[in-house]
């Protein structure tokens, strides 16, 4: 058993039973207010630990010092608060299965849900791990509870153990990355370090340099409303239109389900409204540039084909930057990679570098010009009611930022 286990434990579950969702239909910072909940609570704990500097920001960052024994750059840690908007976050009921026995898991909650190795090949790996799940009606929200967990046990061991060598370590836990916005324009400015890491990753090894670049696309149909009764020649109905676009959108090709690899997206999340008036949200994924840029000429392209068919609605499609892919700044300065790299073989664990078909606070904080790969957590299924996590995998993250800090360290 590590030495980390139990702390880890603790911290995740009592975390993840925050409710903490981020909204992105909210203008505020953060996006919801229940977020501040688990922030002020961050604020508290890391007071309590003993770090430096601890400061809640206006705009919903926690941000703190561990003092540095030596020279040497100023290294930031970040994770992020809010659960993903997606699948249920409400209610979160996190539970152990100590010392799984690598047999099908069933949930509390939600009698016919299972999670089988049989399905998921690194969880069959991990027989005689202790695993966390949520109750089988919500997601776990270990994406990202288990990076502030990480941080927050390094943290801790550190503050408590000063004959450790390490520089200066800065600590951020940021709000609303799952709506892409946990990155605030004052970050870069307010974390203060030299080059930070995000705990946002998957398996153990996994030490990220290369994201998607995204933008999020708004659609927004208006049709011709009036009564049904009365139609004919008449009505025109948003809702019909609305599923034009989609059906007219690649469906073997091009979605999150026909992709992997280096493959990019058009998703399509979210259809509200009726007849009268509709709104269609779509991400639009892609490493690279002009890929991005080609999915969203096509999906205006099929709005304009739309409205060309339809004269008297009205279809507008709004499209927005979100992040860039982060490998567009870390390949000019691999440091921080490669010191990761260093890190982990020091403690046994091999790094493997592979796309992020996503992205984490660190694309944008890379972006804004603080370089940000992202590490392991051990997070898994994330988003959805299998999601889970191996209390053991959290440890070795735990490990490595330890090793991180001793690594950046100047002698």
């Amino acid at each position: 058993m590590s030495r980390f286990d139990a702390e880890l434990e603790d911290r995740l579950t009592r975390y993840a039973a925050i409710d903490s969702q981020s909204d992105e239909d909210s203008p505020s910072s953060p996006s919801t207010a229940i977020q501040w909940d688990i922030l002020r609570l961050l604020e508290q704990e890391l007071r309590e630990i003993g770090a430096s500097d601890v400061e809640l920001s206006e705009y919903g960052t926690v941000y703190a010092t561990i003092p540095g024994t030596v020279p040497g750059p100023t290294v930031g840690f970040l994770a992020h608060v809010d659960t993903a908007p997606q699948f249920n976050a409400t209610g979160v009921k996190p539970r152990t299965i100590r010392k799984w026995n690598g047999g099908d898991i069933t949930f509390p909650d939600a009698p016919g849900l299972v999670l089988s190795p049989n399905d998921f090949p690194y969880l069959a790996e991990k027989q005689g791990h202790d695993l966390i799940t949520a109750s089988g009606t919500t997601l776990l929200g270990a994406d990202d509870k288990a990076g502030v967990a990480i941080i927050m046990t390094a943290a801790r061991h550190l503050l408590a153990n000063p004959q450790i060598k390490r520089p200066t370590l800065r600590i951020a836990f940021t709000p609303d990355e799952e709506i892409g916005r946990g990155v605030d324009a004052r970050v870069p400015k307010d974390i203060k370090a030299d080059f930070a890491y995000t705990f946002d990753g998957g398996a153990v090894g996994e030490i990220e340099y290369e994201s998607f670049s995204a933008d999020g696309a708004v659609v927004q149909i208006t049709g011709v409303s009036i009564h049904p009764g009365y139609a004919k020649d008449k009505m025109v109905n948003a809702l019909h239109l609305a599923a034009k676009i989609i059906d007219t959108l690649p469906h073997v090709t091009m979605t999150p389900e026909t992709t992997d690899g280096r493959d990019g997206f058009i998703h399509a999340y979210e259809l509200t409204g009726g007849s009268a008036e509709a709104t269609l949200r779509f991400i639009l994924r892609d490493f690279e540039l002009d890929g991005l840029a080609a999915k969203g000429v096509l999906l205006q392209k099929v709005c304009e084909a739309v409205q060309l068919g339809e004269p008297r609605a009205q279809i507008t499609c709004t499209i927005k930057p979100q992040y860039r892919n982060m490998r567009y700044w870390l390949e000019k300065d691999m440091t921080p990679v490669e010191l990761a790299r260093a890190a982990a073989r020091k403690i046994g664990v091999e790094p493997v570098s592979v796309p992020i078909r996503g992205g984490t606070d660190g694309s944008r904080l890379t972006e804004m010009g603080v370089p940000c790969p992202n590490l392991f957590t051990g997070m898994q299924n994330i988003h959805g009611p299998l999601e889970w996590i191996s209390v053991q995998d959290m440890a070795v993250a735990t490990d490595l930022m330890l090793e991180l800090a001793q690594q950046a360290a100047k002698d």
